[in-house]
């Protein structure tokens, strides 16, 4: 059984609250975290993910908004079909992220719910 950080959590809590229908970069999340060159961190903590069903972590893609190629719950097109049940579209393979990337707003939202839920 893997063993799950303060970190970690965080991390999960941030990709909860991202919203339906977005995605958000890894480097979003290291932002979140407080440290944008923490987003191979955040690949790792996503893929040792207990719950894809409380923490959605298929709405987090790279920056191109290019899925996983080893998407851990189900294989590599499992993530781009969970992402178009929920009506993200996708351009030469790729997250259409002019339409559906986490906007400035939404970041600001996550940051001020983190703070206000985490120590």
């Amino acid at each position: 059984m893997p063993n799950y950080s303060a970190l970690d959590e965080k991390i999960y809590a941030a990709v909860q609250r991202i919203p339906l229908g977005k995605v958000a970069s890894y480097s979003q999340i290291a932002a979140l975290m407080g440290n944008y060159h923490l987003r191979r961190y955040v690949g790792n903590a996503l893929h040792k993910n207990p719950s894809n069903a409380t923490t959605p972590c298929h709405r987090v893609v790279n920056a191109k908004g290019f899925c996983s190629g080893s998407f851990a719950f189900g294989g590599s097109d499992a993530q781009r079909k969970k992402l178009e049940s929920e009506h993200v579209s996708f351009v030469n393979n790729h997250v259409n992220m002019q339409l559906h990337a986490i906007t400035e707003d939404d970041f600001e939202a996550i940051r001020a719910e983190l703070e206000s839920i985490l120590p």
